[in-house]
């Protein structure tokens, strides 16, 4: 008997949870280096913006960087908080992407070829 994340259907194959699916994508190799840039970039945004009247562009590079998502919650209110919470949710969306993508593209086309 096999549990419900291991169910076999005839067309997709192993179903498996939400969940398992989202850590998948997220442990991906490409999704952690995207998401590590986009931490650095972050930072740097907010160091090089601190005590500098020059750097005051320095936020729209993270901020490009996790777009398009970010550019969606771009409408929040206009505080250091919520542009870090634009930056973390873009960051992840992408990562979701990217390690999804990823994934899909070392298993091959083995389904395609049938």
């Amino acid at each position: 008997m096999t549990s419900t994340a291991e169910k076999t259907t005839a067309v997709t194959g192993p179903v498996r949870s939400l969940p398992r699916r989202l850590r998948h994508a997220l442990t991906d190799v490409a999704a952690l280096v995207y998401l590590g840039l986009c931490a650095a970039l972050t930072v740097w945004a907010f160091t090089a913006s601190t005590g500098n009247e020059d750097a005051s562009f320095a936020g729209v590079i993270p901020w490009l960087a996790t777009a398009p998502a970010s550019l969606v919650l771009f409408v929040l209110p206009d505080r250091p908080a919520m542009f870090l919470v634009a930056i973390v949710v873009g960051a992840l969306a992408n990562a979701l992407v990217i390690g999804a993508c990823a994934r899909v593209l070392r298993r091959g086309g083995g389904r395609a070829e049938r």
